[in-house]
């Protein structure tokens, strides 16, 4: 993966630039429908590169990445992946250009989405749905939406242009070399108006259209009813519900209209219930994605055994993932939900999260605890953990004190009377570098008594902030 520092420097200059003017009603769709799926940290970006603009109508002063890094109180490497996040879901376009030591960028805004396209989007509303839930998908959808006015029992009296006005002299209206010129703009210039928005586009690498057509014969639907719009929606419903050529084909069969053509809003809906048939009424949730691209360093193919490990890790979704570590049996909901309110509150990633998995299931004999998952993702989440390979270094180096957390839950727990002295076990993950690389069970030769354990206990939590204190006490 590349390193932000190789892609961005403070001294590289920026421009700011907006495809159209930018309406104050926005900032409620980007904060109420975008804010939820990107973060607050991308919003702030987007709003302080758009406060850059309002003194200069449609482009910014030049200024040095350095300066937005003192704005924003960000370091570079958050204001790298925000954008990176903003270029993703459609609010933002970049340009480079180098000239030899030296790089300059234009940050090109764009407008969200209207609320109907946001909501209607096919995508993106799942995607928010499963953010933010039921209830305030519904008030979302009641705040951007409106009665409509029941015209039935009105009489349209609007007059119409030539009722209004009358036409003047032929000559009025002459059009001639120099009226052209007068009225018209240079090629170097654009009137201020109203961009587009755009929704996201995919390109699944694993989704074959080929083997799609082939499937479809020539006289049930031609090719040409594959716009590029269709194309659009196929790509984007593959990426959403992971649906493959084979079974696109009859999701697209059963969205064909007595037209030949294909309806994207049926395509939708068929795709929407297949899922739901397949998956017993689930929508698609975070917990079924893989490692982002751009967090990813594994090689393509990798030679040593750890390579080959951080390749599993990236490329296995978390589901899958507990579904190997319990031999293809499914997971509990209970699993299930843990991993998903880590993946949502915490926003690890997805590679992240399976060397989490990993990590705490090897210390706490193949069981998920809930506050142990959640005082663990906390604290990568902290330390703005994004890949795998930056996880595994962490736990190697936090082994210990991630293993006294679990032994204070056990030892809570137990609450146990016996005069014997304990013996503390240690147990760690395969790719662990120490004597136990099997992961099996080693007692330590050191044995500790009960005082000295809470000594040591207690040593370790003064280290805590204070709030990770007090949510040890409650455990």
């Amino acid at each position: 993966m590349t390193q932000h520092w190789q892609e961005l420097l403070p001294i590289d200059r920026y421009v700011v630039a907006a495809n159209g003017l930018l309406h104050d009603y926005d900032r409620k769709v980007l904060t109420f429908l975008y804010q939820p799926l990107i973060g607050a940290g991308c919003i702030s970006l987007y709003m302080t590169l758009w406060a850059e603009l309002e003194e200069n109508r449609l482009w910014s002063e030049s200024h040095s990445h350095h300066s937005l890094m003192n704005f924003m109180d960000m370091n570079l490497k958050a204001i790298y992946e925000n954008r990176l996040k903003l270029e993703g879901i459609g609010l933002l376009r970049a340009y480079l250009k180098k000239d030899e030591d030296k790089r300059a960028f234009i940050y090109e805004l764009q407008p969200p989405l209207t609320p109907e396209q946001f909501l209607s989007d096919g995508m993106l509303n799942i995607y928010l749905y499963r953010k933010i839930g039921k209830s305030q998908y519904a008030r979302v959808k009641r705040f951007f939406s409106e009665k409509t006015i029941d015209h039935s029992e009105f009489t349209q009296v609007t007059k119409e242009f030539q009722d209004v006005f009358s036409s003047g002299h032929p000559s009025v209206l002459a059009y001639d070399a120099e009226t052209r010129s007068d009225t018209s703009i240079s090629e170097a210039e654009r009137f201020i108006g109203r961009g587009d928005g755009n929704s996201i586009k995919t390109e699944p690498v694993d989704f074959n259209f080929d083997l799609l057509l082939a499937g479809i014969h020539e006289n049930l639907i031609t090719k040409s009813a594959f716009t590029l719009q269709v194309r659009e929606a196929v790509s984007n419903l593959a990426f959403l519900y992971g649906i493959d050529a084979l079974q696109m084909k009859n999701i697209v069969i059963s969205a064909i209209t007595e037209n030949n053509e294909i309806d994207v809003e049926e395509l939708r809906k068929s795709a929407r219930d297949w899922y739901q048939f397949e998956h017993q009424d689930h929508l698609p949730s975070l917990i079924d994605r893989t490692q982002p691209p751009i967090f990813q360093t594994a090689k393509q193919e990798p030679e040593t055994q750890e390579e080959r490990l951080v390749y599993y890790f990236e490329n296995t979704s978390p589901l899958q993932f507990l579904r190997d570590k319990s031999g293809g049996a499914e997971p509990s909901k209970a699993d299930i939900k843990i991993i998903e309110d880590v993946m949502f509150q915490q926003k690890l990633n997805p590679g992240v999260v399976n060397v989490l998995i990993d990590n705490v299931l090897q210390k706490t004999d193949m069981k998920l605890t809930k506050n142990y998952v959640e005082k663990i993702a906390s604290h990568w989440a902290r330390k703005n953990i994004k890949t795998v390979k930056d996880a595994m270094d962490l736990a190697k180096m936090e082994h210990r004190q991630y293993a006294e957390w679990a032994e204070t839950k056990k030892t809570a727990a137990k609450q146990t009377t016996s005069k014997k002295k304990p013996i503390r076990t240690e147990v760690i993950p395969e790719w662990f570098d120490g004597d136990d690389k099997t992961g099996t069970t080693k007692p330590n030769k050191k044995t500790d008594n009960q005082d000295h354990k809470k000594q040591e206990i207690e040593a370790m939590l003064k280290k805590l902030r204070p709030h990770e204190v007090e949510e040890h006490g409650e455990n």
